[in-house]
């Protein structure tokens, strides 16, 4: 799907864009064509400019593609779904003040996002405070639900409004050892981090696996992930005797540290997390072939659940792929519009006047057959399916290798 072209929008689909009523209200005199259903607002925080974008537009799309699915189908008896998405570009302050603008909004129920587990960690308190429900397709840092303890075993809830569908980078870590150590046979590997939350947090949890496997890490560096010349680290990495490159980041910085690597002479492969697993990794890196990465969940283009999600997406003309996190993202937006279901029917039809307070309770019961699998969560708010699949770049595209779980 990522390297596949997207069909314009249909004249269909542009001439049933829908303008929505507010939320928690019944307005019979709009000209809208809800008409007197309520309509619930689920924001969407996500990158939508900048290098990241790529991944951000897919979730963005996707959750689109969820809130229009739950309408045609009159999911949700006498509510019709909108989302609101806002440009984190990225960066935490920007991300900080989009939870305000979602809370300061009476309608939205829900928020889906962010990407970046950076940007998470500035929205997390002031969406609980509120008593926001936030549901990340993306955010794999394992302290956002668990705390620092979880390392040492003592791991405690940190926000209850706090939920996702993609898992832990407790378990991509430990996934991506065992793959690298066990299937491809690499035992000594060279570590690279972007010292943001996400790519800090990825690259320790590898290393802490790959050296309890046996494996030795040869040398251990960081990166600014906003320079693009980086010949210097490069060069550090020669004689170290380095099978491979594992990178903590995201790809507008592994694509060129990938690529001057191996001009530099030194053929082995970089390997990252679900944060270099875009379509956009092969287009900026000439030398990728071979390079690895792993990303949450299976093959969605495998999956007999995900088949409908794919026709659909297509069909929506949507100018971007669904990239990494389409399916995720469908899954956490569906998520919300679950619980908005049984906090109506809890209600004796009526969404309770309280809607965000009812939302986030029904959460504890969502449970569905979603676009990636079984869609439930754990005590953390984390979800329960932990399998990972492991990437190669064959003839300039991301082919799947291996799908599993960690063995922790």
């Amino acid at each position: 799907m990522r390297q596949r072209s997207i069909i314009a929008f249909t004249a269909a689909l542009a001439a049933g864009s829908l303008t929505l009523t507010a939320c928690g209200s019944r307005d019979d005199d709009s000209d809208s064509s809800s008409g007197d259903k309520t309509t619930v607002v689920i924001g969407v925080d996500a990158p939508l400019t900048g290098d990241l974008s790529a991944l951000g537009l897919g979730i963005k799309n996707s959750a689109d593609l969820a809130a229009k699915t739950a309408n045609e189908e009159e999911y949700v008896d006498g509510v019709e779904f909108k989302i609101e998405p806002l440009d984190d570009q990225a960066q935490p302050s920007v991300g900080q003040q989009n939870a305000q603008k979602f809370i300061s909004n009476d309608e939205v129920l829900g928020v889906v996002g962010p990407l970046n587990s950076s940007v998470s960690q500035q929205m997390q308190k002031p969406f609980a405070d509120a008593g926001l429900t936030q549901v990340s397709p993306a955010n794999t840092g394992t302290e956002l639900t668990q705390g620092d303890g979880w390392k040492t075993g003592d791991s405690v809830r940190q926000f209850d409004t706090f939920f996702r569908t993609a898992t832990t980078d407790e378990i991509q870590g430990a996934f991506a050892a065992d793959y690298l150590y066990n299937q491809a046979k690499i035992k000594k590997v060279y570590l690279i981090d972007d010292q943001k939350t996400y790519g800090a947090g990825l690259a320790a949890s590898f290393e802490t696996n790959f050296t309890k496997l046996g494996g030795e890490i040869v040398g251990n560096d960081h990166i600014n992930p906003d320079d693009r010349d980086f010949n210097a680290v490069v060069a550090k990495i020669k004689d170290t005797g380095a099978e491979a490159l594992y990178y903590g980041g995201e790809y507008p910085a592994a694509a060129p540290l990938s690529q001057q690597l191996k001009d530099s002479g030194q053929n082995i492969p970089l390997m990252g997390g679900d944060g270099i697993y875009s379509g956009e990794y092969p287009k900026l890196n000439k030398k990728a072939e071979g390079d690895l990465a792993t990303s949450v969940g299976e093959p969605v283009e495998e999956l007999d659940s995900a088949q409908t999600f794919i026709k659909d997406y297509e069909a929506a003309g949507y100018e971007d792929a669904y990239e990494a996190y389409g399916g995720l993202t469908y899954d956490a937006t569906w998520s919300i519009i679950e619980a908005v279901k049984l906090a109506v029917e809890g209600n004796d039809g009526q969404l309770p006047d309280d809607g965000r307070k009812a939302v986030l309770d029904a959460m504890a019961d969502v449970k569905f057959d979603g676009v990636t699998g079984t869609i439930s969560f754990d005590e953390f708010g984390d979800t329960t399916n932990h399998t990972m699949t492991a990437y190669k770049v064959k003839d300039n595209a991301w082919a799947a290798e291996f799908s599993g779980e960690p063995k922790l």
